[in-house]
């Protein structure tokens, strides 16, 4: 098992180098389709200039994550196969919504209403498949908590809500990649000490065998994770301030299916508020700005989500990111121990 630690940084390294030098190939490709941003006229006017900046760009991201992890993540597929799916698919949502706002020359690409029916649809999809998989079950510390069938609900809440929020998350150059890339180490870490401190020596016959597999899945989606993290690393030599290239939704809908998956292969989602703790205030600052216009016709922030908020005080950019990425760190760091200490 220890090999894991070595097919993770393999799987890091490998995802970074393909983001990264995917660049070069990708951005005069997306140039020269006219794949450019259309910014919001009611956004911080000093996005005004990043109008018709490429986007779509998390294409690469997604080249390089899958890439990676079926690289290294060799027989250990059981579930990372699983967050494969979880990503390319929820990838394909923004990748429709990116399409339709490029072909119609817009900043509004798919109707609410159909994104909603579209992440309703895979997250019940999902749920079932979770809830019903063999290897789903006796994982990390959350398997002790039993929800029966109302497992199916939480995780479509899970699965809906985390996506939306990264998506929320992606408003500034390298912001979500950023929150991400800390995020999806911590996970992997996370998996990594779980799988190499577990007493599978102690255990004989059937359990030594289902104990087996399910640390061979978890080996998988250590892989995976660091693959996620390698990926974003990777797209931020080019989308760091002054951003090259934006993720897009496609990239930003991929990245909030990796999330969703790591939490819920892992069965380790009580720990997501914490670990995504800006993802959660950045859903928040959104519900609470548009629950206080509708019921008092006042707004509580600036503009949300937050980070706009800081924006338009005068706050750079690249202070903003910077702030993001230590709070998401010391955050992650905390649930590390309390995972430690609770497993």
């Amino acid at each position: 098992m220890e090999t894991i630690v070595l097919n993770s940084l393999l799987a890091l390294l490998v995802a970074f180098g393909v983001a990264a030098l995917l660049g070069p190939l990708v951005i005069p490709i997306l140039h020269r389709l006219k794949f450019g941003q259309n910014v919001r006229d009611d956004g911080p006017k000093t996005h005004l200039k990043k109008q018709n900046t490429p986007t779509m760009g998390g294409v690469m991201i997604l080249i390089a994550v899958v890439a990676a992890t079926l690289i290294f993540a060799h027989r250990n597929y059981s579930l990372a196969v699983w967050a494969l799916l979880f990503t390319v698919l929820f990838g394909l949502i923004g990748f429709l919504d990116d399409f339709i706002k490029i072909v119609k020359k817009r900043s509004l690409g798919l109707r609410a209403w159909q994104k909603i029916v579209a992440q309703f649809v895979l997250a019940l999809g999902f749920a079932l498949a979770l809830y019903f998989h063999p290897s789903v079950g006796s994982t990390l510390w959350f398997d002790k908590l039993d929800l029966g069938v109302f497992y199916i609900p939480f995780a479509m809440f899970v699965i809906i809500a985390t996506v939306n929020s990264v998506n929320l998350i992606d408003g500034l150059d390298g912001l979500s990649s950023s929150v991400t890339s800390v995020y999806s180490l911590a996970s992997g870490i996370m998996v990594i000490l779980y799988v190499l401190t577990y007493p599978s020596a102690s255990m004989q016959g059937e359990a030594a065998v289902a104990a087996a597999e399910t640390l061979e899945g978890l080996s998988g989606i250590a892989v995976f994770a660091f693959a996620v993290a390698g990926g974003c690393m990777g797209f931020l030599v080019h989308n760091t301030y002054p951003a090259k290239v934006f993720m897009g939704d496609l990239g930003a809908f991929t990245l909030g299916g990796a999330v969703a998956a790591m939490a819920l292969l892992t069965r380790t989602s009580l720990l997501l508020p914490l670990m995504g703790i800006l993802y959660v205030v950045t859903s928040v600052s959104v519900i609470l700005q548009v629950g206080s216009y509708k019921l008092r016709k006042k707004r509580i922030f600036r503009m949300a989500p937050l980070h706009h908020h800081f924006e338009l005080g005068g706050t750079p950019e690249t202070k903003i990111v910077s702030m993001y990425t230590v709070v998401t760190a010391i955050a992650s760091a905390c649930a590390l121990m309390i995972f430690w200490f609770c497993k």
